[in-house]
């Protein structure tokens, strides 16, 4: 399936539109190691927030403050969750579990 045809303007505009989402992602994790943002405003920032639902859980989890990958894989298995996920994706009982195992 070969891509469409895309005019330089709305190339511009799809470029703007994804550092846009890399911007948004980028201060969302910083707010997560900082300390200022928790996890459970993440579950309900995905609500409204295309940027966060679309994120991926793993690089939500690496950003917790003392949590590194080793400890985000132990998390992310012992709450049955994919490698694949996104935080739109986490199920009602991963995410329960995952805030417990977290707190």
């Amino acid at each position: 399936m070969a891509l469409p045809a895309l005019t330089a303007q709305q190339r511009a505009d799809a470029l703007a539109k994804a550092q846009r989402a890399r911007k948004a992602r980028a201060e969302l994790l910083a707010g997560l190691k900082a300390g200022t943002v928790q996890l459970p405003e993440v579950f309900e920032r995905a609500e409204t927030d295309e940027v966060v639902r679309k994120t991926r859980i793993i690089a939500v989890i690496k950003a917790l403050p003392g949590v590194g990958p080793v400890r985000a894989a132990e998390l992310m298995r012992g709450c049955e969750i994919a490698e694949s996920r996104r935080v739109g994706g986490v199920g009602s009982a991963q995410r329960s579990a995952l805030l417990a195992a977290v707190s």
